[in-house]
């Protein structure tokens, strides 16, 4: 397993052995919800990632404590990040769970670097912050803090109920900087999220989050994905899914339709064979020219999304400057490390 790149030491770590004491530490813990995982304990030689030029994303900067996520997506367009590490992009994935354990330090370090300049920081665009191991480790309260006490911008995407635990430092936040924060929901069928969800809490528990921030007076948009389709595009399961949103006081809904990059790809096609058989040509044919499904029937999906959120109230995300911190004298820019892809985010 190659860890070189994620320790504090690189040149300790490519000399190490496969789980060298002063490279990573690997535990499993035998209590039910964390029975079948090993966490893998490293210490990251920087936390704040560049998200690379070519992406899509409305964002430069990133901060990701984990990799691999135990809420087990079966679409994850992350799945491919573990094949970095030598692991496989299936049942790895959902179960070998890297811990960057010096993430809120490091950060902290990196923000009152004079080379930092208070760029927004969106957070859960990989993989997910407040997946079942944030219980264990608590590295978001620290980030936050750090994120807060140096009042810089920053978001948080998140499927995780998990966040309802730092609300009050999240407000605290909120008073002195830009925050954002997004609950991801893509449809609200039970039987779907059974199978294609297995390891986050259901939809409407996702819903109680929007609630409780919304009661909190703090904005709360839904990102209404993945649209799956022929699973969850029908007229009526989209209307379902919107009122739902609407329902939970979300100030947004944004859709985004079922991208299927290598290594998700091979897992959701696994998964269609086993459950939607029938649907396996199909898919094939829609995402015959790459990762993402042809433009007309992304048009025509958020079409569908925005007049049903109009509808009930809603609008699409609106873009919303980042509240920058006091400027400070130019400083030449440090080299920061090549990432992994990010999800494909509108925060």
């Amino acid at each position: 397993m190659r860890w070189d790149h994620l320790a504090e030491n690189p040149a300790t770590a490519r000399d190490a052995a496969l789980f060298g004491a002063d490279v990573v530490t690997s535990r499993t813990f035998d209590t039910p919800e964390f029975r079948g995982m090993t966490f893998h304990e490293v210490r990251a030689k920087t936390i704040v990632n560049r998200v690379p030029g070519a992406s899509r994303m409305p964002f430069e900067w990133t901060v990701n404590p984990y990799r691999g996520c135990s809420h087990a997506c079966v679409y994850c367009f992350a799945r491919r990040t573990h094949s970095y590490l030598d692991l496989d992009t299936g049942l790895d994935f959902d179960s070998q769970i890297v811990v960057k354990i010096n993430a809120p330090d490091l950060l902290r370090r990196q923000l009152a670097s004079p080379r930092w300049h208070g760029e927004h920081i969106a957070m859960g665009t990989n993989v997910d912050c407040y997946q079942r191991a944030e219980g264990r480790y608590r590295l978001m309260p620290g980030i936050i803090a750090a994120l807060r006490d140096h009042a810089n911008p920053f978001s948080i995407l998140t499927k995780g109920t998990l966040i309802l635990r730092d609300l009050d430092l999240i407000r605290q936040a909120a008073e002195v900087t830009e925050v954002g924060i997004s609950v991801s929901v893509g449809f609200t069928d039970p039987e779907l999220w059974r199978t294609v969800e297995p390891g986050t809490p259901a939809p409407e528990r996702r819903l109680d989050v929007v609630r409780a921030f919304t009661d909190l007076g703090i904005g709360c948009g839904v990102l209404m994905a993945p649209v799956l389709p022929f699973l969850s595009d029908h007229p009526d399961r989209l209307r379902a899914t919107v009122r739902a949103i609407a329902a939970s006081g979300a100030t947004s809904v944004t859709p985004l339709v079922l991208h299927l990059r290598p290594g998700a790809r091979e897992w959701y096609t696994a998964w269609l064979q086993r459950h939607h058989p029938h649907l396996v040509r199909r898919y094939e044919l829609l995402y015959a020219e790459g990762a993402y499904a042809p433009k007309w029937y992304q048009r025509q999906i958020t079409r569908q999304v925005h007049e049903l959120a109009q509808e009930y109230g809603m609008g699409p995300r609106r873009a919303e400057l980042p509240r920058r911190t006091p400027a400070r004298e130019p400083v030449a820019p440090e080299p920061v490390p090549d990432t992994a892809p990010t999800q494909l985010t509108l925060l």
